[in-house]
């Protein structure tokens, strides 16, 4: 098939760099293992690993203007391979149908942000996560040194009418004034005109709007990011199918490599200008 002609050639390329990235000393990478923790590599590991992924979802799978395959997950796989020493490859299939080819065996694994909470995923293997999303506050850009998320009573906080982060603003501060909008650009927006003193919302897409034209450097993160359990705690894993331990396994052995080799830190520099940690 055409799509799978593609992909086995997605690891012969080389990848992006981002000229700049990761040049500030302050740039926070996230570590979601235990430094001290030892691990033996395991005894089975696969000669082959066929990822499963989608290709619209920059920046983890989507495609530059040359029309190649690129991005976070495209790298990471790459490098699980690679410290592994297995063959690899992956292949791109639209998102609703990722589980039905798993079960039929196009691939071995998805890698493409797939939820623990979908009752259909819950009978597989899922990896440790190897990349959380955490709420953040973003606020205009010369009141961020000033500003204290624990003192939030009489400001204006704006955030997306019927989501989490909603939720949580109304548990957590409830002296403040939690301002409701229907989408993601007006919250923004409250906050570049001054009608709300922060935005609260998904760290990852702020992360990329912060430096964009629309917010106009307007604006800056502001305190530390948030991931409360029930909220904000799910993160990006790898998903095998259940029969499939021994492969699940390696791939948790592998992410644990990267970190501790300092190839997930590359990957993180690389694919986030701005981390949103």
């Amino acid at each position: 098939m055409k799509q799978f002609a593609i992909a086995t050639l997605l690891f012969l390329g080389l990848t992006p760099v981002f000229p700049g990235v990761g040049q500030a000393t302050d740039f926070q990478v996230p570590n979601f293992w235990d430094p001290k923790a030892v691990h033996d590599r395991p005894g089975s590991i696969p000669d082959k690993i066929q990822f499963l992924a989608t290709d619209n979802y920059p920046p983890f799978v989507f495609r530059d203007p040359q029309g190649r395959l690129t991005g976070f997950n495209v790298d990471l796989a790459r490098a699980l391979c690679q410290e592994l020493e297995s063959s690899c490859a992956l292949r791109i299939k639209d998102f609703n149908v990722l589980l039905s080819a798993l079960d039929e065996e196009e691939g071995d694994a998805i890698i493409s942000g797939l939820s623990r909470e979908f009752p259909a995923t819950r009978r597989l293997n899922f990896t440790d996560d190897y990349l959380k999303l955490p709420a953040r506050f973003v606020v205009q850009a010369e009141k961020a040194d000033a500003f204290n998320e624990q003192a939030l009573a009489g400001k204006t906080i704006a955030v997306v009418s019927g989501s989490r982060y909603e939720a949580f603003a109304e548990r957590f501060w409830p002296g403040a004034n939690i301002s409701g909008f229907e989408s993601v650009s007006d919250a923004r927006e409250a906050v570049k005109s001054g009608d709300a003193d922060a935005h609260f919302g998904d760290g990852l897409s702020l992360a990329f709007w912060l430096p964009s034209e629309s917010a106009d450097e307007c604006c800056a993160f502001a305190g530390g990011p948030w991931l409360e359990p029930g909220f904000f705690d799910q993160g990006m894993a790898i998903a095998t199918r259940s029969e499939d331990a021994e492969r699940a396994a390696a791939l948790n052995y592998a992410l644990r490599q990267l970190q501790q080799k300092g190839v997930f830190r590359e990957l993180y520099l690389r694919y986030f200008p701005i981390s949103f940690y």
